[in-house]
């Protein structure tokens, strides 16, 4: 009896041994959305222990389970199979947590239908843009909530341009020297094979570059990494395009050692939600890859996306009373069909041959080039001859006529206004044909501002384990770019004389080498330069993983040089001092060149599996874009600090300067996810350069140069998740922050008009570019609301459907202040004096920067997907501002009338003359999305 107790009690203690020591547990979640997925089985293949997940992802295994070497098997319907390799052990924990399944309701959210990467605020500049498409794929709760709620109101991610944010494509960068940004048309349309991307946020590590402040983006090509199957979707919008159609195919790694996937698109529509805002694309993709062996690969990748839309104007608030906030001036009808003159046309080829080399299994050599050519083009209409052609030109609206008080010519013009206000395409041939039957040459031409690039860029990216706890990246990377910029006429609308290649302005030829010029279509004209750019670059960085504590130390050089060859003689860029011609415009001006650094650093503290701290800090110093480095590229030589030729000892371009430190607190349970960040970030020693036409003591076309600017960006960020049931999660995000000039930078202006020309001992002298000051401290940067909230919940049916909605409120946006308004320039007469009745109280009001009013938005999304045989069917729709808001997204002030006596006097009118021009997010608008996966 007591030998039998005894066994007994050593069977129920080894039991319990074995039951307390010997487990198996872990959870799923998706791979793209970090969403725990429940009812997935898990089991341990080739025997009968099996269990599902809970309502939070988690599983365990409450039976015995076989001890070894073992393969967990984890699947669910609608979505790939997993298989991952375990060893049990007598007595020890297997925890497998986080493993993912790919194809989800959720994946089959168009990754870009609410973002608006797309979309340009500012016609000239983009300089309003935003960089959610960057963000979309990440797993960041607030990431998320910037990409697909916040976007629509152009809010920019701690208040920073797209430029401060790396984009590559197999480790080749993808943004432009012009402007610093990626230009996201040249894939857009092919959502499916650019949904591979591997995100870094922030100054944290990427294996592929050194980022900027706001991270990098590799976006990933390789044939052999896409699931095999195919793929075709329709879509309906009434946002930026009508209609979208995509097929793609991957054949998967086949026993050859090849892989390929393809891809076309388009997307088509005569409007988005501005009027005449067409929308004409075509997208083609492909990419084969060849393994050679186990150590080496080939891949090679071709993308063309050439891609025509209209634009749309900023207008006055006066013309969105009388036409609505659809209005768009830049059309007219003619014929039957809308003609819009301001068209970008964007046809720029990727061509990527991608080395793979894993030298080892801890060791890896990635070596790529990339060759990138093509045209970008926006189309204007020239009226050298002819009255402004704008519907919205401002003597044809009523306040116009109001400051004269010419009451009837006000309502003449408000009821013309009202009933038609388009461009008038009838009138303007009318004009030509006239002119051709005098001989004169054309009143009108629309031509087109084009640059033709041709990039290419050699890198290689280094990758090694030197051992568990130590990670190590390099990279050396060589860009060049040739640009061909020119005007070139596309229509000279019934002309048979041609255009007139002089300067209407100045009547000065845009040409000495060919004077009196007369272009057709097809000939260049107004202007025609050459910008060469070499850039050498290369970053290292290590990588430090420990049980407590994560770090990383990561540095920087870049080597950048920039040349202007003008291929015109412009008149308005020759002088004669002394008795000597001096000229500022043809051949090959000076090479400007720049040397940046970075560095940057940051750790990860793992206070327990729930709660971690996150820290990091860098300083980068970079060349300044070819557009805020030369201050009219079209007719001069010249740059930021070299005025007529001539260095200003005043100002010195340099490199522009970025100093940035975030801190984060990051709780994160089976139920919970948050974090929450404080930022800063000063930008300094940075240029801005604008174009514009302005009236007051002075008159004419002008150049508007801000050196040495300083800006301040500091706020928070918190977003939190909560599945609170297995099938419906919470979900918020915030971001307040306050983004100022931090300094009164340096300002001057340059202009070939007659105000700024005088005549010294004979001699004609440009006496612009006088070196002030303008009084920026304080005043808030404009580029979107710098509060915003967004509270919302999804919930997720087991029988594959889903609905969202989400609540998101804004405030504090701002419009851009006019630099030149806040200068000596605002009181000073024509004579260089004050203005005697220049009162300072009532310059305070004129001079205080709009706030526009704040908001709320609302959006609904929901899917459906079926799965019928092999085949899987789905649906995604979604609704923008349901509630159709109309609110202010952005806008300037005009800074025509830029003096105090100019501005008083405009400001008191009953309607502005030359009020700020603004922009209108879209009302109600919905996306619907239909798919079949095979």
């Amino acid at each position: 009896m007591k030998k039998n107790f005894l066994i007994f009690l050593f069977g129920i203690f080894s039991t319990f041994t074995l039951v307390a020591q010997t487990t198996v547990k872990g959870s799923v979640k998706d791979a793209v959305t970090d969403e725990p997925i429940p009812d997935v089985t898990v089991t341990i293949q080739d025997s009968d222990v099996s269990e599902k997940t809970d309502g939070f992802g988690q599983f365990i295994f409450k039976s015995q389970v076989p001890l070894g070497e073992q393969i967990l098997k984890i699947e669910k319907e609608g979505y790939d199979t997993k298989r991952y390799p375990i060893i049990v052990n007598e007595g020890k924990t297997v925890d497998i947590q986080d493993m993912t399944l790919d194809v989800t309701i959720s994946n089959e959210q168009d990754l870009f239908t609410i973002t608006l990467s797309d979309d340009e605020l500012n016609d000239d500049t983009s300089g309003s843009d935003n960089i959610s498409g960057l963000l979309s794929s990440s797993r960041d709760i607030f990431q998320r909530t910037a990409a697909f709620e916040f976007s629509s109101s152009f809010f920019r991610v701690r208040g920073l341009d797209s430029d401060n944010a790396k984009v590559l494509i197999n480790g080749v960068e993808m943004n432009k020297q012009d402007t610093g940004r990626p230009q996201w048309s040249n894939w857009g349309g092919l959502n499916d094979v650019v949904r591979s991307q591997e995100l870094s946020t922030g100054l944290s590590p990427s294996a592929y570059s050194f980022g900027g402040v706001l991270g990098t983006t590799n976006i990933n090509t390789r044939a052999s990494n896409y699931r095999e199957g195919g793929r075709i979707t329709y879509s309906s919008s009434n946002r930026s395009y009508t209609n979208r159609l995509m097929a793609s195919y991957a054949s998967g790694l086949m026993e050859d050692g090849w892989a390929y996937t393809l891809m076309i698109g388009r997307r088509w529509g005569d409007e988005g939600y501005q009027d005449a805002t067409l929308y004409d694309s075509n997208s083609f993709f492909v990419s084969v890859e060849k393994k050679i062996n186990d150590k080496h690969s080939l891949n090679f990748t071709s993308i063309y996306a050439p891609n025509r839309r209209g634009k749309s104007s900023a207008n006055t608030q006066e013309v969105y009373d009388l036409k609505g906030i659809k209005y768009n001036e830049f059309w007219g009808n003619l014929g039957d069909k809308q003609k819009n003159s301001r068209i970008k046309e964007v046809e720029e080829p990727i061509l990527l041959l991608n080395h793979y080399w894993d030298i080892s299994d801890k060791t890896s050599l990635n070596t790529n080039v990339g060759y990138q050519f093509g045209k970008v083009g926006n189309s204007r209409l020239d009226y050298a001859g002819g009255a402004n052609p704008s519907p919205a030109y401002y003597q044809d609206l009523p306040s116009y006529f109001l400051e004269d008080e010419d009451l009837e010519g006000a309502y003449e013009a408000e009821q013309q206004f009202i009933n038609d206000g388009q461009i008038n395409w009838d009138r303007i041939i009318d004009a030509n044909l006239t002119n051709n039957t005098i001989g004169v040459n054309a009143a009108y031409a629309l031509y087109e501002d084009r640059n033709d690039d041709k990039q290419l860029t050699l890198n290689t990216i280094f990758n090694t384990e030197i051992n568990e706890n130590i990670l190590f990246n390099a990279a050396i990377n060589y860009k060049k770019l040739d640009s061909e910029n020119f005007a070139e006429i596309i229509d000279l609308l019934g002309s048979t004389t041609g255009a007139l290649n002089v300067d209407s302005f100045s009547q000065n030829q845009f040409d000495l080498n060919n004077p009196n010029q007369v272009a057709f279509v097809g000939d260049k004209f107004r202007y025609n330069y050459n910008l060469f750019v070499n850039e050498l670059s290369g970053f290292a960085q290590a990588q430090f993983k420990y049980n407590k504590i994560d770090f990383y130390l990561s540095g920087s050089v870049t080597k950048t040089d920039y040349q202007r060859e003008g291929l015109y003689k412009n008149e308005n860029q020759v002088y004669i001092e002394n008795g000597i011609e001096f000229d500022n415009s043809f051949g090959k001006g000076d090479k400007i060149e720049f040397t940046g650094f970075g560095a940057k650093a940051g750790f990860t503290y793992k206070i327990s599996g729930k709660h971690l701290l996150d820290f990091n800090g860098g300083y980068i110093a970079k060349a300044p874009s070819i557009r805020n480095t030369y201050t009219n590229s079209r007719e001069s030589h010249d740059y930021v600090g070299v005025i007529n030729g001539v260095n200003n000892s005043d100002i010195n371009i340099t490199e522009e300067k970025i100093t940035s430190a975030d801190a984060s607190y990051i709780f994160r349970s089976p139920i919970i996810k948050a974090k929450i960040t404080g930022f800063y970030t000063k930008i300094e020693d940075a240029n801005e350069v604008s174009f514009f036409f302005t009236q007051g003591s002075t008159t004419g076309f002008i150049q508007e140069v801000l050196s040495g600017v300083e800006k301040q960006h500091i706020g928070g960020e918190l977003g939190i998740e909560a599945q609170v049931t297995p099938t419906i999660k919470l979900k918020g995000a915030a971001s307040v922050g306050q983004y100022t000039y931090n300094n009164n930078p340096d300002l001057y202006v340059t202009s070939t008009s007659e105000d700024f020309i005088n005549t010294q001992n004979g001699d004609v002298v440009n006496t612009s570019g006088v070196v002030s000051t303008s009084n920026l401290k304080d005043y808030k940067v404009a580029g979107g609301p710098q509060t915003a909230y967004s509270v919302g919940f999804e919930y997720r049916d087991p029988d594959y459907w889903w609905f969202g909605a989400t609540a998101n409120f804004f405030d504090n946006a701002y419009i851009d202040v006019s630099p030149l308004s806040r200068s000596n320039e605002f009181y000073t007469d024509a004579d260089g004096l004050p203005y005697n009745d220049y009162d300072p109280e009532i310059a305070k009001g004129l001079l205080k920067q709009e706030k526009f009013d704040n908001y709320m938005v609302v959006n609904l999304v929901g899917g459906k997907s079926w799965k019928i045989g092999d085949k899987f069917i789905g649906f995604f729709a979604s609704v923008g501002n349901l509630l159709d808001k109309q609110y202010k997204t952005g806008g300037y002030e005009q800074g025509r009338r830029a003096d105090y006596r100019a501005l008083r006097d405009d400001v008191s009118l009953e309607k502005r003359v030359f009020g700020p021009k603004y922009w209108y997010g879209r009302g109600a608008n919905y996306f619907v999305n239909v798919y079949l996966r095979f």
